[in-house]
């Protein structure tokens, strides 16, 4: 979230004092992030301590605080996991909002600052873990398991129908719409390979394994003195491991596409049987996820702020030449 949301911070210092039992010295909004229903601070203890504050609205998974808390006490050190409440809880109530308290790693995301060679490796042996990962029955049965749903391609054909006839009078969707009636048949294209796809894959079932499912390099964080890890488990899912490899070599934000990335990543991962079907089904669906969800946020709602525009360049950036479009169709 790029926009401050509308709770004082007043409140949101009460709920972390009263909660967690932190004294609370200073508090600042981070604008990270393009999802709208998350906003996060950086805090500061009366022992200068930092954490990292998280605000979650909308839809919330217990297991998006107890998979990371769970993961790290099996030993895998490259994620963070929640502070607990005073009450032994991973979360707290605000109003409409789920807190959560971390502590605060001063770094980069891997957007920003690009892996080096044994950063590539440990990726990859991290995300192994993660899948190999044994869970407990109870914390396996609150991870939704994957359907191959159809939602978020009936969402984009309605929204495709929608701007055809439907004026628009805010600039970013006036420019949404016209940008994407101009690509009218590379949408058409997506969809229909997506739902080709979709039936091959699920011809022939492969084994589900615990995938992140949004493991981008804005979601891998890097430490000041090179430690990485694997941030923001607000959506796991039990799904073939392809679910989260198809990141590596997906050029999702114009990086991560070269033949060395990948080798070096699967130098860490280890061999593995990757299925080029299900590879490119995750590649295009992943694109129709986003179309969908930056719709919703642009076409049926004015608000948002700069995090409006950013929604805008994020779809934009899908149909540049050798960009996500075209990788996914090259898979």
């Amino acid at each position: 979230m790029l926009e401050k949301p509308g709770i004082a911070d007043s409140e949101i210092v009460a709920c972390v004092q009263g909660a967690f039992g932190l004294q609370v010295d200073e508090m600042s909004f981070l604008p990270l992030g393009a999802d709208g229903h998350t906003a996060v601070y950086q805090l500061i203890a009366q022992d200068e301590k930092p954490y990292f504050l998280k605000l979650r609205s909308g839809p919330f998974k217990e297991s998006s605080v107890a998979l990371p808390h769970f993961l790290h006490a099996q030993g895998i050190q490259e994620l963070i996991p929640p502070q607990p409440t005073k009450n032994g809880a991973l979360w707290a109530d605000l109003e409409e909002y789920k807190v959560m308290l971390y502590p605060f790693i001063d770094g980069h995301d891997a957007y920003d600052v690009p892996l080096t060679d044994e950063q590539w490796r440990q990726f990859g042996k991290a995300l192994r873990r993660v899948h190999t990962a044994v869970l407990t029955s109870s914390l396996a049965a609150a991870i939704p398991a994957e359907t191959y749903s159809p939602k978020f391609r009936e969402l984009v054909k309605e929204f495709m129908l929608d701007i055809q006839e439907r004026p628009f009078t805010e600039p970013v969707a006036q420019k949404m719409a016209a940008f994407l009636n101009e690509r009218r048949d590379v949408v058409a294209r997506l969809v229909a390979r997506t739902e080709q796809l979709v039936e091959i894959v699920q011809e022939r079932p492969s084994p589900n394994v615990l995938c992140h499912s949004d493991i981008h390099a804005w979601n891998l964080l890097i430490s000041q003195d090179g430690a990485l890890y694997l941030v923001d488990w607000d959506d796991p899912i039990l799904a073939p491991k392809e679910r989260d490899l198809m990141f590596i070599g997906a050029g999702l934000g114009g990086i991560w596409h070269t033949p060395r990335e990948m080798g070096l990543f699967y130098e860490g991962y280890g061999r593995t049987e990757v299925d080029r079907d299900i590879l490119a089904y995750y590649r295009c669906e992943r694109i129709i996820q986003d179309i969908a969800a930056y719709c919703e946020q642009i076409f049926l709602s004015d608000e948002g702020g700069a995090d409006r525009e950013e929604a805008w360049h994020n779809v934009a950036s899908n149909f540049s030449p050798g960009s996500t479009i075209d990788l996914a169709f090259a898979t």
